[in-house]
């Protein structure tokens, strides 16, 4: 079949791969150059650690106290706008326990099934792209912390994921050349991380060689719909004709999908990166817990990167989130002296998030030829493999490596 792929991120790109495999004649279209995209400044992490969505009991409360922080992880930018107002009452209705306990079930399978998939591209792809099973640190200093944390580790070992708690002395033994300054941590031994500018960039010159087009710095403007179908993708340059179509277009979706009167709640949230060349370097990514920053070790450097800045789609680079970042690394790592990056050298990249914290992955029940793979967050990375793998099967009309019931994509229809 003839199928387009709206959206060059790390989703449409594992779409293509596996779709492209599977013997289609593969699109893939997108308004970047995709050069830079929210799929290659991230922290890197493939994480099935990651059970809880973000749609979870206490996060309203943090997320009210860290509003009035400039400097905090956390920020929605107050504003009049009815799709904010709706993505705030869902995610209000989902941050309960009930709603934790469900999405966590689906979390883990699309997580462990991305990470295969991951394991997989390492051993067979003609590239490199820096994968390694480290595991995870999470990293903690405060009592509060600590307690949340324990009862963290012991929810996902009832889950199967394995974690164990750790001193501070056990902290510090597992990071022998960096000091860390901690209470204690959480060590996920199965997690991994990857460098994702090595992966997206290789990866697109690997597809181009099997034959997938890429139309890029293409706005996709509107689509021509006829007996509940898409007959035609219209762009600002050409109208294009596909047999399927995948809407992997991240933060843009919920606009997007409302040309096709889908309705996907959907806030773009803002997270910002650098990167320091530093002699003595950290063996394991981390997690700053207090602070929510994500630190993985690439090649010679090391990645800072986080914040959740929900005030819309824009690119404007809020230089207090980038020192809130840089400020908390002596805390945890008081030996590192990083110094407070330039703009130019900032990167940030805007994270699709759904209310209830769970990607929208699906066929589409109202329009035929239409698969849905977006929303994924903070995951979008780890799931990435993963969420490709389905969108084959889906396509295909194959059974699905794992249960789709919480991704519908049209549950907020």
């Amino acid at each position: 079949m003839k199928i387009g792929i709206l959206g060059g991120g790390i989703i449409g790109l594992s779409s293509a791969y596996y779709l492209n495999k599977a013997g289609h004649q593969v699109t893939v279209i997108d308004q970047s150059d995709l050069e830079v995209t929210c799929s290659t400044g991230n922290a890197g992490m493939i994480v099935p650690s990651h059970l809880i969505p973000l749609a979870s009991p206490g996060m309203i409360s943090k997320g009210i106290r860290w509003m009035f922080n400039s400097t905090s992880p956390f920020y929605v930018k107050p504003r009049w706008s009815g799709d904010l107002l709706k993505w705030g009452y869902h995610f209000y209705k989902h941050a309960n326990k009930e709603h934790v306990a469900k999405a966590s079930i689906a979390l883990k399978e699309i997580s462990m099934l991305s990470k295969s998939m991951y394991q997989q591209w390492a051993s067979e792809l003609p590239f490199d792209f820096e994968y390694n099973e480290r595991g995870l640190l999470m990293l903690y200093q405060t009592k509060e912390t600590e307690h949340e944390e324990r009862e963290m580790s012991r929810f996902a070992n009832q889950h199967g994921v394995e974690a164990h708690i750790l001193s501070s002395e056990e902290v510090q033994q597992l990071e022998p050349h960096v000091k860390v300054t901690t209470r204690g941590g959480v060590f996920f031994p199965n997690d991994a991380h990857l460098t994702p500018h090595l992966l997206i960039s290789r990866l697109i010159r690997y597809l181009r060689e099997q034959g997938v087009e890429f139309k890029t710095k293409t706005l996709l403007t509107d689509f021509v719909i006829e007996n509940q179908k898409i007959k035609m993708v219209v762009t600002n340059s050409e109208n294009l004709s596909f047999d399927e179509v995948v809407l992997a277009t991240g933060s843009w979706s919920g606009v997007i999908g409302k040309k096709l009167q889908l309705n996907m709640p959907m806030q773009a949230g803002k997270g910002y990166s650098f990167n320091a060349s530093i002699e003595s370097t950290i063996q394991i990514p981390s997690i700053f817990l207090e602070a929510r920053v994500a630190v993985t070790p690439m090649g010679g450097s090391i990645r800072f990167g986080g914040t959740m800045e929900i005030a819309g789609v824009n690119h404007t680079i809020n230089m207090n989130r980038v020192k809130g970042i840089v400020d908390s690394i002596p805390a945890y790592y008081p030996e590192m002296n990083i110094r407070m990056p330039e703009q130019q050298e900032v990167w940030h990249g805007l994270r699709p998030c759904s209310p209830d914290g769970l990607p929208y992955i699906g066929k589409s029940k109202q329009i035929q030829n239409l698969t849905i793979a977006t929303g994924h967050a903070m995951l979008g990375l780890s799931l990435g493999a993963g969420t490709g793998k389905l969108v084959q099967q889906l396509i295909a009309h194959d059974q699905t490596s794992i249960s789709m019931e919480g991704f519908d994509p049209e549950r907020y229809n």
